[in-house]
C-alpha cells in the first residue's frame, strides 16, 4: 500500500494528500507532527534526507517534492478521475500555473506564514535547546528559515512578501473571474497546488482576499471546498493549530 508521510491538510501537504483523496487511492497515512519536530527526526530522515514533508512511499520508492509526487500518483495509477489534461497543451498550462504556485506564490505566504505562526513553536525553548533542533535540520536554508521565525523576519521582508501576495492574489483571481478553473473546463493538479496555498487566505488575508476585492477567487475556493473529496479529507486527517504570533 502506499504510505505518505505529512503534516496535516495545508500547503505543501496538502497537494498529495488532496490529490490521492480525488483518485481514491487507498494509502497509510503517517502524520507527523510539526510541533514535536518529527521530521527532523532521524527515523524520518531515514526515508526522505532533507528531512521534510510530505514523502511518498511506494514499495521500494520514495518520492518527495509535493508536485512531484502528484504527478506521479496520475502517472502510476490512473484512475477515472483524471487531474491532468489529455492533451500536450493541457498539460502545459497546467504546469505554467504548478510552477508558478511552487516558485513564487508558496514562497510569499510560506514567509508571512512563519513569521505569525511558525516562530511559536520555538519561542519557549532556551537557546541551547533550540540549537540542538536546528542542528538536526540538514537543510541549510531551513536553518536560516527557523532562525528568522525565532528572531522575527526583518520588516522590508515582510512587506516585499506582502507586496508579492497581494499581485498573487489578483493574478488568481483576473483568471478565476473569466474561468471556472486554473485550466480552462477541467479540475486538475493546477487547483489542487493552489488551492492548498490559497484556502484560508480569506481569513489569514481577508483584507486581500474577500468577495468584494476576489470575488473569482473566492468562489474557486468555495467552489473546492465544496468538493466531496476535499471534505472527506478534512474530516480524516486533522490540521494543525499553531495559532497567532503574539
Amino acid at each position: 500500500m502506499l504510505k505518505l508521510y505529512s503534516f496535516g491538510p495545508a500547503a505543501n501537504s496538502m497537494k498529495p494528500l488532496l490529490t490521492l483523496y480525488e483518485k481514491g487511492l487507498p494509502f497509510e497515512k503517517n502524520r507527523l507532527d510539526p510541533a514535536k519536530f518529527e521530521h527532523h527526526t532521524d527515523w524520518f530522515k531515514a526515508i526522505n534526507p532533507h528531512g521534510q514533508v510530505p514523502a511518498l512511499v511506494d514499495g521500494e520508492h520514495v518520492i518527495t517534492e509535493s508536485t512531484v509526487i502528484c504527478e506521479y500518483l496520475e502517472d502510476e495509477y490512473p484512475t477515472e478521475v483524471s487531474l491532468r489534461p489529455a492533451t500536450s497543451y493541457g498539460k502545459a498550462q497546467m504546469r505554467v500555473w504548478t510552477k508558478w504556485v511552487d516558485e513564487y506564490f508558496c514562497w510569499c505566504v510560506s514567509t508571512i506564514g512563519w513569521h505569525r505562526y511558525v516562530g511559536n513553536m520555538v519561542k519557549g525553548l532556551s537557546d541551547a535547546e533550540f540549537e540542538e533542533k536546528v542542528a538536526a535540520i540538514p537543510v541549510i536554508e531551513q536553518q536560516v528559515k527557523w532562525r528568522r521565525a525565532r528572531e522575527g523576519f526583518p520588516q522590508d521582508m515582510l512587506d516585499e512578501e506582502m507586496r508579492k501576495i497581494a499581485y498573487s492574489v489578483e493574478r488568481l483571481d483576473a483568471h478565476l473571474r473569466e474561468h471556472e478553473w486554473l485550466v480552462p473546463e477541467q479540475y486538475t493538479l493546477a487547483d489542487i497546488c493552489n488551492f492548498a496555498i490559497a484556502n484560508g487566505m480569506q481569513v489569514g488575508f481577508a483584507e486581500l482576499v474577500n468577495k468584494e476585492a476576489t470575488p473569482g477567487l473566492v468562489r474557486w475556493i468555495d467552489q473546492i471546498k465544496a468538493r466531496p473529496a476535499v471534505q472527506k479529507m478534512y474530516a480524516e486527517v486533522e490540521l494543525e493549530q499553531l495559532g497567532p504570533r503574539d
